[in-house]
């Protein structure tokens, strides 16, 4: 049974950092392009980053968490990485993390064939 479990979020004041994780199980972590996307009230989903697990390790940021939010692995653990730093009241949402074996794509996370619970993620100003 394919899951994948995040942790990590919280409430930080603005200009914090947090590290969300995602620990995955149940399918071949090598094989599959991951990432995370996040949700907030009243908004459309939003595709933040994106890293293929594979060999290379490519990686793609929406643009507004290029710079802030770094994308990572690690392989031998089965877990995904977001750091966040300089966050923001703008980042505040759920954050999900995704897999999915063939689609790769800021845009396509929100639908990928696995997909986490979630873990919220509140910034103050």
């Amino acid at each position: 049974q394919v899951q994948l479990v995040e942790s990590g979020g919280g409430s930080v004041q603005a200009g914090g950092s947090l590290r969300l994780s995602c620990a995955a199980s149940g399918y071949n972590y090598s094989m599959y392009c991951m990432g995370w996307f996040r949700q907030a009230p009243g908004k459309e989903r939003e595709g933040v980053a994106t890293i293929s697990t594979g060999g290379g390790g490519w990686t793609d940021y929406a643009d507004s968490a290029k710079g802030r939010f770094t994308i990572s692995q690690d392989n031998a653990k089965n877990t995904l990485y977001l750091q966040m730093n300089s966050l923001n009241p703008g980042d505040t949402a759920m954050y999900y993390c995704a897999a999915d074996p063939g689609a790769c794509g800021l845009d396509v996370l929100h639908v990928a064939r696995y997909r986490g619970r979630g873990t919220q993620v509140t910034v103050s100003s």
